[in-house]
């Protein structure tokens, strides 16, 4: 039997152990690898019409992002996601917790508005808002700057290590961290007043959270923006892999044109391509040296592609020099392609079925969003029994229940809110019945309601609080307690 094992084990031998058993003598047996190597991409610098807009998008986000931290209103930060006081500040909004519903509207919102520029433009949103998108864009161009573009970078890293490679690449990772960093402390910016922040950060007394959540974010730019860049896109990003459940054949995609551009081949300037047989594409693979995720786009579409049009810069281009014309790669969608759409024909395919639902369904939801908010009151109140003594007899014979009632005022301005009880015949405050709570502040107001002896029979009784100020009104239930046996 262990002879039979011992065959079977060696015809079941993988082809790299059989490989290794003819080799020669003496001779290294082959190594065989599970994975492939990731090997370093090395984008080419462009410039086009589409690398103007990608730019674009890079100094308006930026510009947002850490310029809106700096921004102030009234007497304090305009945008401020307060944690410890738990308020929301937005420009003249104050949210409280209670208020967690907009929040959900907000990233409905944004869910289903990336589905419909999905289902309509592609990953455009990739290419040229997504924050690893910009931030690899802003490093490349810091990298580009230090130790040259594709050749002479790719020369750098190929030559031995000298006092001259050591200072470019050491420049290079001291701007990277201090951008990374000033990212992290930007975001820290918006729960921490950011001039109170920059204060501590001079002083050297940063809380705790606030030293993790700069290093944390800071790093996680550093990684992601100056290492992993394309392997975020392809291996780390959902959205690459489950976009084709929004793609339709009408959707806006890069495409090669296969007709106009095969047989490729190099050819002279002056050379007809039609008298040597091939078409327009030269194979300068130039297409493939701009791609910030190395794909060669004449492949076909393939789910790396980030639709940042790089390629459709370059090859314009190119097709430029040789005098041919524009657009051998291009924005176009599957449709357009496969029966020569003009882009008249193309965009007139923009507003089908799928799109018009998910352009209802959006703007349902942004209009119920909308109203809510501006019928919202600016106040909340929380009713809550004082749990301790659920009721008792006072002097005069009456029944006293007593509660705690928190107002939240969700105004900058000092109110005065008027409290009242009805539910029961003869039940009546005990307590003031006017409070002053200042601007987006919250206080707990105790109060006592009392009833007569004979108010109902024993057991909780339904009543409400009403409590209005100059801005609104708010109706509160709670209930009343009758005790069982009264002497």
């Amino acid at each position: 039997m262990a002879n039979v094992n011992e065959k079977d084990a060696g015809t079941a031998a993988s082809p790299a152990a059989a490989n290794a058993a003819d080799a020669a003598p003496g001779a290294e047996p082959e190594t065989v690898a599970l994975y492939q190597a990731h090997k370093k991409i090395y984008s080419k610098s462009v410039t086009g019409l589409f690398a103007r807009w990608r730019w674009f998008f890079v100094f308006l986000t930026q510009a947002v992002y850490y310029g809106v931290p700096w921004l102030v209103w009234g007497d304090r930060q305009a945008i401020l996601l307060d944690l410890v006081a738990r308020r929301f500040y937005i420009f003249g909004l104050v949210l409280y917790p209670q208020d967690v519903i907009y929040l959900t509207g907000i990233l409905i919102i944004s869910a289903l508005s990336l589905f419909l520029f999905t289902a309509i433009a592609g990953r455009q949103w990739c290419g040229y808002t997504c924050p690893q998108t910009v931030y690899t864009e802003i490093f490349m161009w810091i990298e580009r700057k230090i130790e040259g573009d594709r050749s002479a970078h790719m020369r750098l890293d190929a030559s031995p290590m000298s006092g001259a490679k050591f200072a470019r690449k050491a420049l290079k990772q001291l701007a990277w961290i201090a951008l990374a960093l000033w990212t992290g402390f930007t975001l820290v910016g918006y729960f921490t007043p950011i001039r109170e922040l920059g204060a501590h950060v001079v002083n050297f007394n940063l809380g705790p959270w606030e030293t993790f959540w700069i290093f944390f974010y800071g790093l996680a730019t550093y990684g992601f923006a100056g290492f992993m860049r394309e392997q975020v896109c392809k291996y780390m990003c959902p959205y690459a892999r489950f976009q084709s459940a929004m793609f339709d054949r009408d959707t806006l995609i890069v495409s090669y044109d296969n007709t106009r551009g095969e047989p490729r081949g190099a050819r002279s300037r002056k050379a007809d391509p039609r008298a040597l047989g091939l078409g327009d594409c030269v194979d300068c693979t130039l297409c493939v040296q701009v791609c910030p995720t190395g794909i060669d786009i004449r492949k076909g579409l393939q789910y790396e592609c980030i639709s940042c049009a790089a390629c459709i810069d370059v090859c314009d281009g190119v097709m430029d020099k040789l005098g041919y014309a524009k657009g051998l790669i291009g924005y176009t969608t599957e449709n357009g392609m496969n029966n020569g759409w003009t882009r008249q024909q193309i965009w007139r395919r923009v507003f089908r079925p799928r799109v018009l639902l998910y352009m209802g369904i959006l703007g349902c939801i942004i209009a119920a969003f909308i109203t809510s908010l501006l019928l919202r009151t600016p106040f909340k109140v929380d009713v809550v029994r004082d749990r301790a003594t659920l009721a008792r007899l006072v002097a005069g014979g009456q029944i006293e229940n007593i509660y705690r009632i928190q107002i939240m005022n969700a105004t900058e301005k000092p109110q005065t809110f008027k409290l009242s009880v009805d539910g029961l015949d003869g039940l009546a405050l005990a307590s003031e019945s006017e409070v002053t709570v200042g601007g987006a502040q919250a206080q707990w107001v105790p109060v006592q309601l009392r009833a007569p002896y004979d108010v109902g029979a024993s057991g909780s009784h339904p009543i409400r609080f009403r409590i209005e100020s100059a801005v609104g009104s708010v109706t509160e239930k709670s209930v009343f307690f009758v005790p069982g046996t009264r002497q």
